[in-house]
């Protein structure tokens, strides 16, 4: 942390006195500052690589990884281009996304009581449930382990015997199962399983050609993430449950890159649009991104999108309060300001699943690190005159 305070203060120090220095400079800093966060973090044995992309409205403005894909002298070098299991990235890059491409169709209505997808809930305590309850994760359902034997009815049969007392809206949750259920719902709308509909609705219109469930690619291109046992594999989704439902979830199973994530990103920057192609309208972008559950201030939620709860660690330090994002177990995140027009998208290699305060502190610290350099030298002269240094 004493290392970080140092690489922070001189960075800010040396941005407001060479706001004119020479583009190479600037990238000589930013690769510096990040680089030797992903360093220490390799060295501690949290991660063994790591790749950082940052960028606006206009797409990636920097990219920097550092560290192999396996611990070793022999591992393969990270990239943008690596693919990575997201993990729970998948909540909010394909499963929220695609509810809202249906709820653009004019396909479903977030009020929609569970009942009318999911008539398996009529006459139990769940009728009360609408899909805003559980792209909010507000919907009173707790997580269950998924049988093998047909986990879709297993996971359903297990919520209903579920009594958690609670009614729904009225309490924050974080629950897997409220996307197993929306991914599924997907499937039961369009007839059409989850990665397809994204696929064609979603990552083709972005040029995401990397992004995918059940990736077909040589596993040598594939970060690997660690099982129960502790060893690193590469290819198959960490998420027991996702593997139970074959691959293909909705709240874990997407496979993707850095480079295909910001595009993702800058769509959202770009209200919907991209590369002149309106992928969503402005409006489902603003509904999806808006806070719709609020709970005395510790606990903000947009559709699918964390704006501030206990797992908000990407946001860092100097994120405005507009800003969104969200985590993944497997070592993910992506944390987005329109105000601030800033993305920052982390993807790692994580070894150490034990110590998470030191693993979300690498998250707020890139992040911090990020708005920092890249922000406008106005708010840049407002951290220094706050004295918000950590």
């Amino acid at each position: 942390m004493i290392l970080f305070r140092i690489i922070l203060a001189t960075l800010l120090i040396s941005f407001s006195t060479n706001l004119f220095a020479s583009d190479d400079l600037m990238d000589a800093g930013r690769a510096a500052s990040i680089d030797v966060v992903l360093e220490s973090a390799i060295r501690r044995g949290l991660i063994s690589g790591g790749v950082v992309v940052i960028g606006n409205h206009s797409g990636q403005q920097y990219g920097t990884s550092q560290g192999l894909l396996f611990p070793g002298a022999s591992g393969s070098l990270l990239s943008d281009r690596t693919l990575f299991d997201t993990a729970s990235l998948t909540k909010v890059v394909a499963t929220a996304p695609a509810i809202m491409k249906l709820l653009e169709q004019g396909k479903l209505n977030l009020l929609d009581p569970l009942t009318r997808w999911f008539p398996e809930f009529e006459g139990t305590d769940r009728e009360e449930i609408t899909i805003l309850n559980m792209l909010t994760h507000t919907s009173g359902i707790d997580d269950v382990d998924i049988a093998e034997n047909d986990p879709m009815r297993s996971l359903i049969e297990k919520i209903i015997m579920q009594n958690s007392g609670a009614l729904p809206g009225n309490r924050f949750r974080y629950a897997d199962a409220n996307y197993i259920l929306l991914g599924e719902l997907v499937k039961r709308i369009t007839q059409s399983a989850l990665d397809r509909f994204c696929t064609e609705q979603i990552y083709a219109p972005l040029g995401m050609a990397e992004t995918t469930f059940l990736p077909l690619t040589d596993f040598a291109a594939v970060a690997p993430t660690a099982g129960f046992n502790k060893v690193l594999k590469s290819g198959v989704v960490q998420d027991l449950n996702a593997r139970r439902l074959g691959g293909v979830a909705g709240h874990a199973g997407l496979f993707s890159t850095a480079s295909d994530l910001s595009r993702f990103a800058t769509m959202i920057l770009n209200h919907g649009k991209y590369n002149g192609r309106q992928v969503f309208t402005e409006r489902v972008i603003t509904q999806m991104t808006s806070p719709y559950f609020y709970s005395g201030g510790k606990v903000i939620r947009g559709l699918g999108w964390d704006i501030n709860s206990p797992f908000s660690s990407p946001r860092g330090s100097y994120f405005s309060a507009m800003s969104f994002g969200h985590t993944g177990y497997s070592g993910s995140s992506i944390w987005i300001d329109p105000e601030q027009d800033l993305f920052v998208i982390v993807l790692t290699v994580r070894l150490d699943y034990t110590n998470i305060r030191q693993f979300n502190q690498l998250r707020s610290d890139i992040s911090t690190l990020a708005v920092s350099i890249f922000s406008t030298s106005h708010l840049v002269a407002e951290i220094i005159d706050d004295g918000k240094i950590p």
